[in-house]
């Protein structure tokens, strides 16, 4: 190993380390009952993403400087079994290393704003914890150079992203809110493990510099056959459009608005709903490969971008009107990418990411400005629109019905596999301690009811 590739090593293993120091950290002192104060917490979180950030800034740096395109880290297996290792790797290159600077940049200006928004609420020390699990959820998924890291970081960004939206637990909405992300998570999440099972099975291995090449993003080249791309790409469709809550994933976005408004500014406006984006964006080789896929992604993203269109203009709060409109950025950018325009769609995560963030942090003072102009306008009479004009408004007003489709097909039918299971686990116990009586029952998906 050369001195630049020592040296740029150390510095692509400190972004990684900032955020999981921090992590640890707080962890580690609410777990043995010593919760820092405010101002600990607050420093802890500024000091690992500005610590981050300079390292990420650091490691673009020498890369432009020595004319690097390519940078992979390696950290080595977690698991080498016969037939399967977990390979923990990460890579920079021009998309990962943009978008986790982007991280870094959002989530320190998200975090200096909860230090103020979340100022002697009870659940100060819960909320960064999530929050720093988040960050470096996002930076592992960033950086990712192996399908197994991928899905590492994608989890930790799927639990802090539903951890904080039923944040005001002490509500019934909030906790019922999060369980429906946290179910529309799992069929992501499942479709994304099924995707790297299938790489392991078909190419020996999830590395991504051997499924699509060595070469600098975008330029990679897919190794796999016509139909073994298209069932890898479709699954990974699959998961991005439940990260991105693409059609018919797309009723789960305005529920999630339940959490605090930081949390909502950084997961929902600026980062999380784009991981989807930056899914297909890393496997864009696939899409070449696959002129139906393509077809796939352009048509799931224009169907997003027009409910999403309908959608918004009959919201009656801010943070699901911002919510919508992101939604329609995200379902362009999903059409950028299936039409391949690869640096078109990274510019434009990077710039709606920012946009969307200052939205989301102006919001709570927006409403009082706009309720001082309805008071000195005075208000408009209501009209009721008619004919077709009247069934898109109840159209828009239902969410497109997407919400009822996922209560009915997908949360209740997964709520009640997790009961069954509940009960066999119980019926095992109660087998194995020979006559104990089982607890009472809840009632049956008492969290999903309106």
């Amino acid at each position: 190993m050369t001195l630049l590739e020592y040296f740029t090593s150390r510095l692509g293993m400190t972004v990684v380390a900032a955020p999981a120091v921090a992590v640890l950290g707080l962890g580690g002192l609410s777990l043995v009952g010593w919760p820092p104060s405010e101002r600990i917490i607050s420093r802890v979180i500024q000091s690992a993403v500005i610590l981050g950030l300079i390292s990420a800034l650091a490691v673009l740096g020498v890369m432009l400087g020595f004319g690097l395109t390519h940078v992979p880290v390696e950290v080595g297996d977690w698991v080498h079994i016969p037939h399967y290792h977990f390979h923990i790797k990460f890579l920079y290159d021009r998309l990962s290393v943009p978008f986790v600077i982007l991280t870094f940049l959002l989530c320190g200006t998200v975090g200096a704003f909860a230090a103020r928004y979340m100022h002697r609420e009870p659940g100060f020390t819960r909320f960064h914890l999530c929050y720093a699990i988040f960050v470096l959820g996002m930076v592992v998924t960033s950086l990712a150079g192996t399908i197994e890291t991928l899905f590492m970081g994608w989890e930790l960004v799927g639990l802090s992203s539903a951890l904080l939206v039923a944040f005001f637990h002490e509500r019934a909405a909030p906790p019922r809110n999060g369980l429906r992300v946290w179910i529309v998570y799992r069929v992501s999440d499942a479709a994304l493990l099924l995707a790297a099972i299938a790489m392991h099975h078909l190419h020996g291995h999830g590395d991504f510099d051997e499924l699509l090449g060595a070469n600098s993003w975008p330029d990679g080249v897919s190794h796999l056959t016509d139909w073994q791309t298209l069932v890898v790409g479709g699954l990974l469709l699959l998961a991005a459009a439940g990260k991105s809550a693409l059609v018919p994933f797309s009723s789960w976005l305005p529920r999630a608005m339940e959490g605090p408004t930081p949390s909502s500014a950084v997961f929902y406006g600026a980062l999380s709903v784009h991981l989807g984006a930056f899914l297909l964006l890393r496997f864009s080789p696939l899409l070449d490969a696959s002129p139906l896929l393509r077809v796939a992604v352009v048509s799931v993203g224009l169907v997003t971008a027009v409910f999403a269109a309908i959608a918004v203009r009959v919201q009656t709060d801010i943070k699901s009107d911002l919510s919508f409109a992101s939604l329609i950025q995200v379902a362009l950018i999903v059409v950028e990418i299936g039409l391949g325009l690869r640096y078109l769609a990274l510019v434009h995560i990077l710039g709606h990411g920012c946009f969307r963030t200052l939205q989301f942090l102006r919001a709570p003072s927006l409403l009082q400005d706009y309720r001082t102009l309805e008071n000195a306008l005075g208000e408009k009479p209501a009209t009721r629109p008619a004919g077709a004009r009247d069934w898109i408004y109840r159209f828009a007003l239902e969410r497109g019905y997407l919400d009822a489709i996922l209560t009915e097909y997908i949360a209740r039918p997964v709520v009640r596999l997790f009961e069954a299971c509940d009960r066999w686990e119980r019926a095992y116990g109660r087998w194995l301690s020979k006559g104990g009586q089982p607890p009472s029952q809840p009632e049956s998906n008492s969290l999903l009811e309106d």
